[in-house]
């Protein structure tokens, strides 16, 4: 399993990488893996301001749906649009075409509580 060093991570299992002001928001290649192959992501919250830990969406897999938690308050810019068509892109490349959201941050700092990759590897037992 892949754990780039320069995203936070959640004990929810996103990812985030943050650019200035805004940030990207994805769920792990240990949660993609976890769920199996997904076949729907369900986000509906651009242009809503979410507090840290709300829900923004939903990811479908063959067997479940799991709700997903965005991990710093911001309001949500854009759903990446090529998971329309390919929402197996979570499972092929979970930290690149396979992002989720893009936010614009709230409160700079919210992601000083998250896990550093190694925090993360650690936290799941890998």
């Amino acid at each position: 399993m892949n754990f780039p060093s320069e995203l936070k991570y959640t004990e929810d299992h996103e990812w985030i990488r943050i650019e200035g002001d805004t940030a990207f928001i994805g769920i792990t290649d240990h949660a993609q893996n976890e769920l199996g192959d997904i076949v729907y992501v369900d986000i509906n919250t651009v242009g809503e301001a979410l507090g840290k830990g709300d829900v923004f969406g939903s990811v479908e897999a063959v067997k479940t749906v799991s709700d997903l938690f965005i991990p710093v308050a911001g309001t949500v810019l854009e759903v990446n649009p090529e998971l329309d068509g390919e929402p197996e892109l979570v499972n092929t490349d979970p930290y690149g075409r396979g992002w989720m959201v893009k936010v614009s941050l709230a409160n700079p700092g919210d992601e000083d509580g998250l896990l550093s990759a190694e925090e993360y590897q650690n936290f799941i037992g890998a």
